[in-house]
């Protein structure tokens, strides 16, 4: 079975298509570092709808999905752009975990995603 790699470098790759499955990467805010983590999470969810296309499939076959808070006092917030985002009946499984640093200082929220294609 093949495997596709999108926008990879020496460390890793954004997105894996392996068989009928895409893997992403923890993908962060790169157009709003800095930023709210209303900002930030639609920025991110952006970048997965990008990559998913890329890989030829869209968050309605999302299957799993871990997103990393540097602070659960954001969890309402990041929640009401998810909600409007992940419609349809098509919600992922999810997990929401605090996390105090990520990567980069500039960066407050960081989502994971495995979807079928």
């Amino acid at each position: 079975m093949s495997i596709q790699r999108f926008h990879t470098n020496d460390r890793m790759s954004q997105a894996v298509v392996h068989g009928d499955t895409v893997y992403l990467a923890g993908q962060v805010a790169q157009s709003a570092p800095g930023g709210s983590v209303t900002e930030q999470t639609r920025a991110i969810l952006a970048q997965i709808d990008a990559l998913l296309a890329e890989a030829g499939t869209d968050k309605s076959k999302a299957l799993s999905a871990t997103i990393w808070l540097c602070s659960m006092d954001d969890f309402a917030e990041m929640n009401a752009v998810w909600d409007a985002w992940a419609t349809g009946g098509n919600a992922p499984c999810r997990a929401c975990v605090e996390s105090p640093r990520l990567a980069s200082p500039n960066f407050t929220v960081e989502i994971g995603l495995i979807a079928a294609r």
